[in-house]
């Protein structure tokens, strides 16, 4: 059962399954169902799909801004563990503000967490927690760069399967037509 679900699901993104044969997949749904709504089922599927895949690009997005960051920051703390005098630094303000400031040897840093949460740390638990965050974003971004190829290939599913109905339904009309 879970190797089953696994080729069904993609962590959370269903499987968009191909139609090999159309004629035998139209004649196997309900008779209410005629290629109209066989074509409209399909397409909420296919902006589920892209639904899906709008959130994960943002999710990306957001992930590949903070790891810039958290390396940035991790540098600094890197640093500070090495250098144990003042030294002085430059530091942001505002936008486009800037600031001189002379940093005392010390063995403790303050590092935001986010949603207005600042906690003070030792330089090497600092370090511990920056390079684990670093490592887990990077992760996650790679994640999302399988999940958001998983993804594209099911649009690609839907798409082709929806051309693929239309067309049986124009050839079906054709041929009524032609009668």
């Amino acid at each position: 059962m879970g190797a089953e679900k696994a080729d069904k699901e993609h962590r959370g993104i269903p499987q968009a399954v191909f139609l090999e044969d159309v004629d035998s997949y139209m004649s196997s749904t309900t008779p209410a169902k005629n290629a109209a709504n066989v074509l409209k089922d399909f397409d909420e599927q296919l902006q589920k799909y892209k639904y899906m895949e709008l959130n994960l690009l943002q999710r990306k997005k957001r992930l590949r801004a903070q790891v810039p960051d958290i390396e940035k920051t991790l540098e600094i703390v890197k640093h500070m563990l090495q250098k144990k005098e003042e030294f002085q630094t430059h530091f942001l303000l505002s936008d486009q503000v800037h600031a001189l400031a002379t940093v005392p040897p010390t063995d403790r840093v303050f590092l935001w967490l986010g949603a207005n949460v600042m906690l003070e740390y030792t330089i090497e638990e600092a370090i511990a927690l920056l390079s684990k965050n670093l490592n887990t974003a990077t992760v996650n971004a790679d994640q999302l760069e399988d999940d958001l190829g998983y993804l594209s290939n099911q649009i690609t599913t839907m798409e082709v399967n929806m051309a693929r109905v239309y067309n049986w339904d124009f050839k079906r009309r054709k041929a009524a037509s032609d009668k």
